[in-house]
């Protein structure tokens, strides 16, 4: 993995090849474009079931051993450091490249870190790019997943109820609460993905927190995960990923609105892909 002080400017497209998806353009879509990170060729082509078992068994395997880990360790940061280097190490073994650009933006102390959420590597991106403090505020479906949920459990995850008012008032408060104890915390404020490229509404709870708790807010950009796994795939594409790491803001004395509405308008300036939030944006049921 590198780390890189200074994130590169998104490159201008040179042609219609190149500009970004349009409103409603599906993942499926946007990849029938030529990207150079896509495996060409027959041999490739035959290799691919070779690669998918290799790359799914490795997954499974490390998967057990930080469970297993988790378990035995007796201290929360090394069970959170022995993950963060077992997910190091499957991005590397499977052919995927993670650069981090601005990791000394982060603020020394607590604070809430967001990010644009596309795909399932990025849940492995971010673990494998930030330091052990942070929580991850998940789903809490994803607690009774076997094996993945116990591992999620022993690292710290904070599962938050998104179908019950009661559930999430009562996970809300409690996160609030782990932020203004001085916990730092990840969220992907879009709470879903699916094959639709572009960046969703962001929902209220991390900024909440955020205001609430009086700390920082990060914004962060995930790249390329969407197009290395895309929705409803199991196997990555080798390439490169990378975060990049925005200026904090301060949460001092503003609404949970007005940080949700800036740290959106940063992420989707860098991030490269259309406005789903506008009306314009939003795909027409008729068509």
């Amino acid at each position: 993995m590198r780390t890189n002080p200074d994130p590169p400017s998104p490159a201008a497209p040179s042609n219609a090849g190149d500009a970004r998806p349009g409103p409603g353009a599906t993942c499926s879509d946007a990849e029938a474009r030529p990207t150079g990170h896509r495996p060409q060729g027959l041999l490739a082509r035959a290799l691919r079931p070779f690669y998918a078992a290799y790359s799914l068994t490795l997954l499974f395997a490390l998967i057990l051993l930080a469970s297993l880990l988790a378990l035995l360790l007796p201290t929360l940061a090394w069970r959170r450091r022995s993950t963060r280097f077992l997910a190091r190490s499957w991005l590397w073994l499977v052919g995927l490249r993670l650069s981090v650009h601005g990791l000394e933006r982060l603020p020394t102390g607590s604070c809430v870190l967001v990010a644009n959420h596309s795909s399932y590597l990025d849940g492995v991106v971010m673990k494998a790019s930030l330091p052990p403090r942070f929580s991850f505020v998940i789903k809490r479906e994803a607690s009774t997943t076997p094996v993945l949920g116990l591992l999620l459990r022993r690292i710290g995850s904070e599962f938050v109820d998104r179908h019950s008012h009661g559930g999430r008032q009562r996970d809300g408060r409690r996160v609030m609460k782990r932020a203004a104890q001085g916990h730092s915390l990840v969220f992907f404020p879009e709470g879903t993905f699916d094959s639709l490229v572009g960046l969703k509404r962001f929902q209220i709870g991390a900024f909440v927190a955020a205001a609430r708790g009086a700390v920082p807010l990060v914004p962060s950009v995930i790249h390329g995960a969407r197009r290395l796994l895309p929705n409803r795939t199991l196997v990555p594409l080798p390439g490169h990923l990378s975060l990049e790491i925005l200026p904090a803001l301060s949460s001092a004395g503003r609404q949970p609105t007005e940080l949700r509405d800036e740290a959106r308008s940063l992420i989707l300036a860098r991030l490269e892909e259309p406005d789903l939030a506008t009306p314009a944006a939003s795909p027409n049921p008729a068509n």
